[in-house]
């Protein structure tokens, strides 16, 4: 009996609670957005910013012979779709910091003597050097690239240049992918990793400590303490500063003791470029905690800066393979930057000068970030 009296119920009360449940979702108004919001951010981002196949990758020529053998290669390499001359290098220390600052995807290197050994069917070589962080943004090129080289110079090699392509391709095409030849996934995933979960931590985390201090009512208690707002602020923030270096450095081991990735830059340079990181998401969590008035609405907040950094920073799919518009989206977030700064100080070396333009976008967001931070923590609290 007593199961049958706690399974029974009556339609009519079922519909009152569903109205009630029903009128209480219209109110509130930040679940809501996040029910239509994710799904929409999702569908936009999976729809139209999303390209496991990226073409016009940045790419620079370096060469040395500027016959029409050398138009005609470059020329083919447009058409495919693939590749975007926008760089000529001269020297090689330039082709390396365009690839370290990763300014350019490929790097294209034809000697002077090219055509000369062309014609004498000697089989030149055209060197190719490919950016290996990210293998997935480079893989189709490269093999378009390997296709292109048996049929670009049909049109010159005529007459008595035609047996030249009778039974293999005129030149050797070799292509040398940089700072991961092994084509290791772990190499590109895992340093990324310690942005993404820094990211997640400590904006949502933060976001929620301080709101929780507010629903418990012992925020009134803090400020009717001799500490003023800011120093209640640092006071909250600066615990979170060191569990994201404990994260970093967890991250860090794991990804050399446990995965085998190689860290050839400074590991205190790293760490110096993280606190700015750190202190970018810990200001957005605080925004977001003045604007939330529970800790549910902090943590959809949370979430609605997360998902869109996730999806355009390049973790996931891509950067390049996304059109012009979710690139310069996805520029505003720290992550995107960070990935590119963590990825070429493990694998690629870089120091300070390779990784600035990378940097300064990231100071940029913490210095607007931090002071919007203060704004409202001031407005909210005093």
């Amino acid at each position: 009996m007593k199961i049958f009296k706690k399974i029974h119920c009556n339609p009519s009360r079922v519909v009152a609670m569903l109205i009630k449940e029903f009128i209480q979702l219209k109110r509130d108004r930040a679940t809501l957005g996040m029910i239509v919001g994710i799904p929409i951010i999702q569908l936009l981002l999976f729809g139209y910013a999303i390209n496991m196949n990226p073409k016009s990758l940045p790419t620079a020529l370096n060469s040395q012979d500027q016959s029409s053998f050398t138009r005609a290669f470059v020329e083919g390499m447009k058409n495919t779709g693939y590749f975007r001359f926008t760089s000529i290098s001269h020297s090689e220390k330039e082709t390396e910091l365009l690839l370290k600052q990763g300014k350019v995807s490929f790097v294209v290197n034809i000697d002077a003597d090219f055509s000369r050994k062309l014609v004498r069917a000697e089989h030149p070589t055209i060197l190719v050097e490919a950016d290996g962080t990210d293998p997935s943004a480079t893989g189709s090129a490269i093999d378009a690239m390997t296709n292109l080289s048996l049929t670009v110079f049909n049109r010159q090699l005529v007459g008595p240049l035609a047996p030249l392509v009778q039974n293999q391709a005129p030149v050797n095409l070799e292509i040398h992918s940089l700072y991961n030849p092994a084509q290791v996934t772990q190499y590109n995933i895992v340093p990324g990793l310690m942005g993404v979960v820094l990211t997640m931590t400590m904006v949502i985390i933060t976001s929620m400590a301080i709101t929780r201090e507010r629903e418990k009512g012992t925020m009134e208690s803090l400020l009717a303490t001799p500490l003023r707002p800011l120093e209640v602020m640092l006071g909250k923030l600066l615990p979170f500063v060191c569990v994201g270096y404990v994260q970093a450095l967890l991250i860090l081991a794991a990804s050399r003791f446990l995965f085998g990735v190689p860290i050839l830059g400074s590991v205190i340079t790293l760490m110096a470029v993280l606190l700015p990181f750190i202190i970018a998401n810990l200001s957005i969590g605080l925004t977001f905690s003045t604007l939330a008035k529970n800790q549910l609405q902090a943590v959809q907040s949370g979430f609605f800066f997360f998902l869109p950094s996730l999806l355009l920073s390049g973790f996931m799919f891509p950067f390049r393979g996304m059109p012009e518009w979710a690139q310069y989206l996805g520029n505003m977030f720290p992550l995107t930057h960070f990935l590119t700064i963590v990825r070429g100080i493990m694998l690629k070396g870089s120091g300070i000068v390779e990784i600035w333009p990378a940097l300064w976008p990231i100071l940029v967001f913490m210095l607007i970030a931090l002071s919007i931070a203060i704004l409202r923590y001031r407005q909210t609290l005093d």
